[in-house]
């Protein structure tokens, strides 16, 4: 993608200029982001979705008194209310997995790195419907698809949260701008802006959302995937105490085995290369309700293309594709990472690809992950 070309997407401003003035920093407004834009899934497809196993899926419903339901899918038709009903919404997670037409909107908001783009989210409400005033860690742009959604948004300092309600809803909301979005318009939100949505009458929003992973679960993914890395070594010595003496204190944890496990712990992180590879293979795991299909025997000759459920990524000496990661260098290096920034390889580039590229790419065929054009 080219950074510097003005972008309607971003109300002509280029990927470049987003990023330095509105990423992570202030939000964004857009008319007619999408000119003309109608849903890409209709209602019932939507809401039939929502009731499928394997998709995660929410039913959120205003009650009376100020008070709120959530249920979590799979979402029967025959549980939600009537289309009539004002105050509900239903959620549906993920449905760039599922909808090759959804998950090839998300490819325009790839000037943000592949590893921090999540998933669209679509809403789906009633009139009135919303889920209260609240704040997301991570940025997020909300395109209408369907009817008129009324924005309130404003800049938090108390995230004070309401007590006895399922949802993460703001106790004090203070909002400093309204702006009322229609098919086609787009709102950027960087993380903790307050904001509220209410539908006017009949309503549908895609969430673009990006993954903002803690510092903790960073820590915890990398760690345990380097602790699965020295399992799978033979050759780990074991702690051994020869001249362990007799003791009086038996709870008392020797000084020994503190130094075999943090010398265990230095050694697992002195390999810079081993600490890559469990970023990227974590960066790149599937989502656990994500599975692949296994592809019919064929050919490459005519290119190949990624599944819409597979990431790829990569790093100076390494790709890694759906958990796995393989060394990388030279032309099947360059080829790789071309398959990975643009999820499709033609006929000409594999033309020049390695027979142990080649191979690879096969074997990915045969898992799903991959798909051939001829």
């Amino acid at each position: 993608m080219d950074t510097h070309i003005p972008l309607a997407l971003l109300g002509g401003l280029t990927a470049s200029q987003f990023m330095r003035r509105h990423w992570h920093k202030k939000p964004l407004l857009v008319r007619q982001a999408i000119p003309g834009f109608t849903p890409l899934i209709p209602r019932a497809q939507l809401l039939a979705l929502a009731g499928e196993e394997g998709v995660e899926s929410r039913l959120i419903q205003q009650q009376d008194g100020g008070r709120w339901k959530l249920s979590h899918g799979p979402l029967a038709r025959r549980s939600l209310p009537p289309l009539q009903k004002p105050g509900w919404t239903v959620l549906v997670q993920g449905v760039d997995l599922h909808d090759d037409g959804v998950h090839q909107l998300m490819q325009q908001f790839r000037f943000v790195p592949e590893a921090r783009l999540d998933d669209l989210m679509i809403s789906y409400a009633s009139d009135g419907g919303g889920v209260g005033p609240h704040f997301d860690s991570y940025d997020v742009f909300l395109l209408q698809a369907q009817g008129r959604r009324r924005w309130r948004i404003g800049r938090q300092k108390d995230l004070t949260l309401r007590e006895g309600i399922p949802l993460k809803v703001l106790e004090h909301f203070e909002p400093e701008e309204e702006f009322v979005l229609e098919p086609g318009d787009m709102l950027y939100l960087p993380p903790r802006w307050a904001h509220d949505g209410v539908a006017e009458g009949e309503c549908m929003t895609y969430s673009i959302g990006f993954r903002s992973p803690s510092r903790a679960e960073v820590a915890q993914n990398v760690l345990l995937r380097l602790a699965d890395e020295a399992g799978d070594d033979e050759d780990t010595p074991i702690y051994r105490d020869p001249r362990q003496e007799a003791v009086a204190q038996p709870g008392a944890i020797p000084s020994a085995l503190q130094d075999f496990v943090r010398d265990a712990v230095r050694r697992a992180l002195d390999d810079p290369q081993a600490l890559e590879r469990a970023l990227g293979e974590s960066l790149t795991e599937p989502k656990p309700n994500v599975w692949f299909d296994p592809a019919p025997p064929g050919g490459l000759l005519e290119g190949v293309v990624l599944d819409r459920r597979t990431r790829m990524m990569y790093d100076e000496r390494h790709v890694f594709i759906n958990g796995e990661s393989y060394r990388a260098a030279g032309r099947d290096a360059t080829l790789m990472r071309r398959l990975a920034d643009e999820r499709s390889l033609s006929a000409q580039d594999l033309a020049r690809a390695s027979d142990d590229a080649l191979e690879l790419l096969s074997v990915w065929c045969d898992s799903g992950w991959v798909h051939s054009l001829a």
